[in-house]
């Protein structure tokens, strides 16, 4: 649906004000469906970030420095979320016997499976993406990549 029908407006001040509003909307709608998807499986899409970092980082921790440099959402709090992560038996917690105020996190098996169940399913929420090919993907990533570069 375009944008000017979503929210209504017909009026920009000029293309790259659409641009911005347009960004804007589109993370909302985004997230919105995130959120829906990452409510079954109980966990936030930050925490789902974690997860993946962690994931990743699988079997060698992660101190929370490492979790804040490479998540998505810069302003969310990193330690927070790993505490909920551990409290959900996600993820397993240690301070470092070398450095007390350095923490390091590692996925446990359960957090491993929690994730290898949402792998299976991943392809269902893609389907958002449906109206785009992958070219017209590729083109919108190098597009979005050379707007921050």
């Amino acid at each position: 649906m375009k944008l000017e029908d979503e929210i209504k407006q017909k009026k920009f001040k000029n293309e790259f004000h659409k641009l911005a509003v347009n960004l804007i909307f589109t993370h909302g709608w985004l997230l919105d469906h995130q959120a829906k998807f990452f409510k079954k499986f109980g966990i936030t899409g930050a925490q789902y970030n974690i997860l993946r970092i962690l994931r990743g980082q699988h079997p060698n921790p992660a101190s929370i420095n490492l979790l804040k440099e490479r998540m998505l959402d810069k302003m969310s709090d990193a330690s927070r979320l790993v505490e909920r992560l551990k409290q959900k038996g996600l993820v397993e917690r240690e301070v470092c016997t070398e450095d007390r105020r350095r923490v390091e996190v590692v996925i446990n098996d359960k957090g491993l499976n929690l994730l290898k169940e949402m792998d299976k399913i991943e392809d269902r929420f893609e389907q958002i993406f449906k109206g785009v090919g992958s070219g017209e993907a590729k083109s919108l990533n190098d597009l979005l990549d050379r707007l921050r570069g």
